[in-house]
């Protein structure tokens, strides 16, 4: 199975783009995965919060495959422990899926399109952080899930 994380727009911090790239790396014994960057909508001082969504929707869903698992990152998704969050994707491996598609959306969320086309959702914290921030979080997560999965002693440092 390939994990992949689609965001909106490019990390600015270069400390944040450090931190992702390590997590990525230390990833890649474990599973295939992809961060894949969506470029931001251009002029969005001429779109209202629904157009934005609409594009960023547009963008997206051309990014997913029709047999992708597409899982949104979303406020009102599920919470999970991290032990429960291994379960989880250890559950989605069993199931043959071929790609798990993690979606970070703009700083509005979501069109109903992609919404229609998620199989799921999740959130990582009643709280509210940078998208950018996210982005370390999942796939800190995301590794956290798999050294839990191989009984490995990151969890617990």
């Amino acid at each position: 199975m390939t994990i992949k994380l689609l965001a909106i727009g490019k990390t600015d911090s270069n400390n944040l783009s450090q931190l992702i790239d390590e997590y990525e790396n230390r990833l890649k014994h474990y599973v295939k995965f992809e961060l894949e960057l969506i470029p931001d909508i251009k002029n969005t001082k001429n779109l209202s919060e629904a157009q934005q969504k609409e594009k960023e929707g547009e963008a997206i869903l051309k990014k997913i495959n029709p047999t992708d698992a597409l899982i949104l990152l979303d406020e009102n998704g599920k919470q999970f422990t991290s032990v429960d969050f291994s379960n989880y994707l250890q559950k989605k491996m069993n199931s043959g899926i071929k790609q798990l598609v993690f979606v970070i959306g703009g700083p509005y969320g979501f069109s109903a399109a992609v919404y229609g086309n998620a199989q799921g959702k999740i959130s990582l914290s009643k709280m509210t952080f940078s998208h950018q921030m996210i982005r370390l979080f999942v796939v800190e997560q995301v590794y956290r899930a798999f050294t839990i999965l191989k009984n490995e002693p990151y969890h617990h440092q």
